[in-house]
């Protein structure tokens, strides 16, 4: 980074450009750049590709930068924490909202929706946020959760006007004093003028100032040193370009306030203050002005010490640096610069370079001496020298402690304030000088010594006690000798802070605190001879040397103080095992490989002298590098068994160990064996079950919780070697649920039934699925138990019910398949019956049997058994009281059907009024039985079986019930079905719907469907026979339906054109229009019967224009006009008459139908045949019709062509329209001058009038 040289007042440092960083230009203004502190910048900006972002520049962070994609509107960085402040609107919702979140803990602090818009915002401290609202002020404490912002005052005075732009906001340290600035214009932005709110929050009250800038802060401005509370502001009045810089103790600390005019830069005379900020550490206030330049004044005095140009472009936000004392700006084109003190140079600066200030010398030197800076040594040895000459000791010690440099603090200082003798009653010099520096900050180390010398002797430990806390002292070995002999504590104190290790430990060995010797050397890394000290300590404190030891094991950083080994000697030879297992424990519970040697020595040592204190330890499991096998002998040899047996690995040890499984318990050995190979397990296993058979307990469960490992099967082999068939019982049973092997599951219950425990063998055959039912089956068939229960569970679960049924029935169990049937499984009831059958039951036995099942036995299957032995009658009483029930299953009523059709029971009756059974099954069961009954079966189903009744139907010759069903049906399929043209017995099919059903039916629904049929099967002629029946020569009910009369003339247009003309004269309720547009088109030209058509349905119109269009006859056309005279058919007329050249003749239809529609082409035609006679009456008649000028002007044309002057005459004299003049002219030029002349006449028009005048001789 570029530095400014020494010898300027003033670093200007750049710290970051923006612009550099990919941030637009135009982020670079109010709103968009925020910067609360000297730590973070906030720009929110827009990316490359479009979308919202934030970016965050770290400026303690080597100004890293961190972009985050964001949609608020705007956002505030906090000036201490990684804290930001998101700001939008909510759609729908008046006002903005604020949104507080933690960035590192990524906590949400506050939400609050303002229901006001928020123009300003700045943190004021790191917890509280300032929201300047468009009426009033808020701070919101984030400190409290879920806390509202507070209002603290409202807008005022020109600061509550809409024209304003609130540009900063601040407050004093206390929040008692606010401040809140705005701008504004009034020349549309020629002058800007500043307005500013001080508001005390103590008073409530406000004070309305003009200025652009204010700031508050807390500093020295006297030689007390209590700092003033400052509030400071630029003012400048409207209208004017005068700054005056003002600065008070508002905290009235002091009565300070003083005030200076401003000398703007001549290049700028306008320019004016965007920011003002007290410098706490170097007691100068700086001014930041629009146009970049910086402004630094003296605060006592307010003289201005520095004047210069920081940026070329305008700056627009500016803070405070706590780091430097400084502060930081950025200008309009992001660049962001770094100003502060040069501490080295400001005090020579303004003694030797402001010679225009008198008072510079006081100026530096009150810099100096409150602020510390260097550059007056001089200016301070002259003064100390002065004051001591004149005996004012009280203000020379005050120099002295004011000269930061230390130059006046010196032993000839203290000398030469011994030397003075004290006055009469007053205090010694030496002590106003002491008092003076304690006063002003902490003694050096000479001075420290000299000053506690004398208070040691008076015994005044008060003020040694008091010195150290408030840390006035430096503390050093001296000094903590001179303390030693009153306070040992004092002098630990400044021992330690003097770092006299030696001396320290002395202490804390005299005051008891050994455990504070180990933790203070490794603090320091001290190293001491702590072997002696173990020694003297532990005969008189044990324990005291324990702990110790401890600690220095322990160390520093992992590195150890002393040897262990050295502290086991020293324990171990005043026979300290306690102390020493206890620090050994701690030493090795790392549990190194490096300490093999040392767990050994500690487990032998207990082994041999402390056995349970050696198996504590061993049950703790801290160790694993020590010998295994001489700790497992020295463990047999104390008879610890289970640890012996722990650290053995070798199989005959293991062996002779196990030998005393009696003393080991059953949990350890369970435990022991998932150590053990599955060969030696099972090695072992055999060994117990031989030595004890007591033992079968432990070895079950040693067997249930390994038998993965060492195999299922051999486990079981074991336990049937020694005829053990509770061991497979109990093994067995406890696996059961996790295995799948069916073996194991046959064995289990092979062993259950073997032990009586008949239940278990029960419970498992009926729960289990994993067993080989075949294997399962034979051997409880084999086994022949009294209760054949888990033979039926078998047979039931997986389906061997005949076999099942064949072994109770041959056993004469017969109250076991009622048990069976009833109880277990009634679904089953079916095959236990076709089995009964098949082994020649007694009917009655069967018939009992299921009457016990009743309604639990399922109906199909049962009906499907005994059907096909075809013994269906056995079950008619069963059925028949299933029936009674109301069960309304199909396959019952099927079954009744069936038995009620082979015994001729009215089985008719039955199929029709029956409404439960099957139609498809029961008609298939008649069809070779008898036709008449399927085709009443399919029928009742009513759609569902329409194939099936066709086919029986066509099948038997049937053909008038079948058409009968066809009609009734109205099913559109259906009639596919019959008449599609490959149906052989189409035919018979149709002459039985022509002359039987639909003759027989009154339903028009019916009827509109068998015609739809026909139609759509493409039968015109068999359709026009049909609908002659119907229309033509049947009842009323259906010769005046206009859609059958409708599709027999259309048939008969389509398929018959001969019989259409009789049918219009006959029928007299179809849709006319409809069919004459039919009639008329292609292919069927119709046109004689469109024409009867309309005549008969009285539309003349429409059979006029046949006669003209169609057959084109005008003759007819003529007699038909005469006949209905009708206007429209006298035009219609007319225009036919016109397009043949028929003038007269047309404008006499015209005049009949008085219509004047076609004015422009009769005009032209009456022309060209010259019948103006004829035009004359069509004019006179369009003119009450049309109103247009072209009709007027060709009656007058029409006149004067007919040689009817007088008529013209009248005509043109009375109202009208015509074009007078251009009749005239056309007549002219035609020669007509008689009656142009008139026309002339008519309209005065004297060239032409004397024109027609010579023409015609006059």
């Amino acid at each position: 980074m570029m530095q400014q040289p020494a010898a300027t007042p003033v670093n200007i440092t750049p710290t970051i450009n923006l612009a550099d960083h990919g941030m637009n230009a135009t982020a670079f203004r109010h709103g968009c750049t925020t910067m609360e502190s000297d730590k973070y910048i906030s720009v929110k900006d827009t990316g490359a590709d479009g979308s919202a972002q934030v970016i965050v520049v770290d400026m303690h962070n080597g100004n890293a930068v961190n972009k985050r994609p964001m949609k608020a509107e705007a956002t505030l960085m906090n000036p201490a924490e990684n804290i930001i402040a998101l700001k939008a609107v909510t759609e729908g919702t008046s006002g903005q909202f604020v949104q507080v979140f933690n960035l590192d803990t990524k906590a949400k602090l506050g939400v609050y929706q303002s229901p006001e818009n928020i123009q300003y915002w700045k943190w004021i401290t790191p917890r509280i946020l300032a929201l300047v609202c468009e009426k009033d002020v808020y701070h919101w404490n984030l400190e409290v959760a879920n806390s509202a912002p507070e209002k603290m005052f409202a807008r005022a005075g020109k600061l509550a006007e809409a024209g304003t732009q609130v540009i900063s906001y601040a407050a004093n340290s206390s929040l008692t004093w606010c401040l809140l600035t705005a701008i504004s214009t009034q020349d549309q932005g020629k002058t800007i003028d500043g307005n500013m709110q001080l508001y005390s929050v103590e008073k409530k009250q406000q004070q309305m100032l003009e200025g652009h800038a204010g700031c508050f802060g807390d500093l020295r401005v006297t030689d007390d040193p209590a700092a003033a509370g400052l509030f400071a502001f630029s003012e400048r009045k409207v209208g004017t370009q005068q700054t005056k810089l003002h600065i008070m103790d508002i905290s009235k600390t002091t009565a300070f306030k003083v005030q200076a005019e401003v000398q703007m830069p001549p290049e700028a005379p306008g320019d004016f203050a965007v920011a003002l900020h007290l410098s706490e550490k170097h007691g100068v206030i700086y001014m930041i002005t629009k146009a970049g330049f910086l402004l630094m004044f003296d605060v006592a005095t307010g003289s201005m010490l520095v004047r210069t140009r920081v940026s070329q472009d305008s700056i627009f936000i500016s803070t405070y640096s706590q780091r430097t004392g400084g502060c930081i700006f950025i200008n309009r084109k992001g660049a962001v610069t770094s100003v502060a003190v040069n501490e080295s140079a400001i005090v020579s600066y303004v003694m030797n370079q402001l010679v225009q200030l008198p008072n510079r010398q006081d100026i530096a030197f009150n810099l100096a001496r409150r602020f510390g800076m260097p550059g007056a040594d001089e200016l301070f040895q002259r003064q100390f020298s002065q004051y001591f000459a004149s005996g004012d000791y009280k203000n020379a010690a005050t120099v002295a402690a004011q000269c930061k440099s230390g130059l006046l603090r010196t032993p000839q200082t203290i000398q030469q304030f011994k030397s003075v003798q004290a006055p009469a009653g007053q205090s010694s010099p030496i002590l106003h000088y002491f008092s003076t520096l304690l006063e002003y900050g902490k003694l050096n180390a000479l001075e420290s010594v000299e000053l506690c010398q004398p208070v040691v002797q008076q015994g005044r430990r008060e003020l040694v006690e008091k010195w150290l806390k408030e840390d006035k002292l430096e503390c050093t070995e001296e000094l903590g000798d001179i303390v030693k002999a009153m306070d040992t504590k004092f002098a630990l104190s400044i021992y330690l802070r003097a770092g006299t290790h030696p001396k320290v430990i002395q202490c804390f060995v005299a005051q008891g605190q050994i455990d504070q010797i180990v933790a203070y050397a490794k603090k320091v890394g001290y190293q001491a001879d702590y072997s002696q000290l173990l020694q003297g300590m532990v005969a008189s404190n044990p324990e005291g040397a324990t702990n110790f030891a401890k600690a220095l094991i322990e160390g520093k950083d992992g590195v150890p103080l002393i040897d262990i080994n050295a502290v086991v000697k020293v324990f171990m030879d005043q026979n300290r095992l306690q102390e020493t297992t206890s620090i050994l424990l701690d030493a090795l519970k790392a549990n190194r490989p490096d300490q093999a040697a040392l767990q050994t020595q500690l487990l032998a040592m207990n082994l041999q002298q402390a056995p349970k204190v050696a198996e504590a330890i061993l049950q703790m499991n801290m160790f694993t590098h020590y010998d295994r096998a001489y700790i497992g002998q020295l463990c047999e040899k104390a008879g610890l068994m289970q640890w012996a047996m722990e650290h053995y690995s070798d199989t005959s040890d293991l062996k002779r160990v196990m030998l005393h499984a009696h003393s080991m318990t059953p949990e350890f050995l369970i435990n022991y064996f998932s150590k053990l190979a599955p060969e030696t397990a099972i090695e072992c296993l055999y060994d117990l079950m031989r030595h004890n058979r007591q033992n079968l307990n432990v070895a079950v469960q040693v067997a249930i919780k390994y038998h993965e490992q060492i195999g299922a099967m051999k486990i079981v082999e074991m336990f049937e070697s020694f005829g053990s068939n509770e061991g497979v019982f109990y093994f067995l049973g406890a696996i059961l649920s996790s295995s799948t092997d069916a073996d194991v599951h046959f064995r289990y219950i092979r062993a259950a039934s073997r032990c009586g425990n008949m239940q278990e063998v029960e419970r498992v055959c009926r729960e289990s699925t994993c067993y080989d039912p075949v294997v399962v089956k034979n051997f409880l068939k084999e086994a022949k138990l009294p209760d054949p229960r888990p033979l039926i569970y078998v047979c039931d679960l997986h389906d061997h019910v005949e076999e099942l049924t064949d072994y109770l029935y041959k056993n004469s169990l017969m109250k076991y398949i009622e048990v069976y049937v009833v109880k277990v499984n009634p679904l089953k009831c079916p095959q236990v019956a076709g089995a009964l059958i098949d082994l020649d039951c007694s009917e009655d036995f069967i018939k009992n049997l299921l009457q016990n099942v009743r309604s639990a036995c399922p109906i199909e299957p049962l009906v499907a058994e005994v059907e096909k032995r075809n013994r269906l009658r056995v079950l008619l009483p069963w059925l028949e009281a299933r029936v009674a029930e109301g069960n309304q299953d199909p396959h019952l009523h099927n079954a009744m059907a069936k038995i009620l059709i082979d015994t001729n029971r009215d089985p008719e009756s039955f199929l029709k009024n029956n409404a439960f059974y099957d139609s498809a099954t029961v008609g298939k069961y008649c069809e070779d039985r008898d036709p008449h009954l399927a085709y009443t079966a399919y029928k009742r189903a009513w759609g569902s079986c329409d194939e099936q009744l066709v086919d029986v139907t066509n099948r038997n010759g049937l053909f008038r019930l079948q058409a009968r069903y066809l009609v009734e049906r109205q099913s559109a399929e259906l009639w596919d079905l019959a008449l599609k043209p490959d149906n052989q017995y189409r035919r018979n099919v149709i002459d039985q719907v022509v002359s039987t059903a639909l003759p027989e039916s009154s339903n028009a629904d019916e009827v509109s469907a068998t015609v739809k049929a026909f139609i759509g099967a493409d039968l015109p002629n068999e359709l026009i026979e049909l609908l002659e029946k119907i229309v033509l020569h049947k009842s009323a009910d259906f010769s005046k339906n206009r859609n059958l009369q409708n599709l027999l003339i259309l048939t008969a247009i389509k398929a018959d054109k001969s019989r259409v003309m009789d049918y219009i004269n006959r029928l007299d309720n179809y849709d006319g229009p409809e069919i004459a547009k039919i009639a008329l088109g292609d292919p069927y030209c119709l046109f004689e019967e469109a024409f009867l058509i309309y005549k008969k349905s009285d539309l003349n119109s429409e059979a006029m224009e046949v006669l003209l269009t169609n057959i084109d006859s005008i003759e007819r056309a003529q007699e038909f006009a005469a006949r209905c005279n009708e206007s429209k058919v006298w035009y219609k007329l007319g225009r036919a008459q016109l397009e043949h050249g028929n003038v007269p003749e047309a404008i006499d239809s015209y005049l009949k139908a008085e219509d004047a529609t076609d004015y422009a082409e009769v005009i032209r035609a009456a022309k060209v045949e010259e019948n103006y006679d004829e035009l004359v009456r069509y004019l006179t008649m369009a003119r009450n019709k049309a109103k247009d000028q072209l009709i007027d002007t060709e009656l007058v044309y029409s006149f004067a062509k007919a040689e009817r002057l007088a008529e013209m005459e009248e005509f043109t004299s009375g109202t009208n329209t015509a074009n007078i003049q251009a009749v005239g002219d056309r007549l002219f030029d035609e020669g007509a001058y008689k009656a142009a002349k008139s026309l002339y006449q008519s309209n005065s028009n004297n060239a032409k009038l004397a024109m027609c005048h010579v023409q015609l001789g006059e």
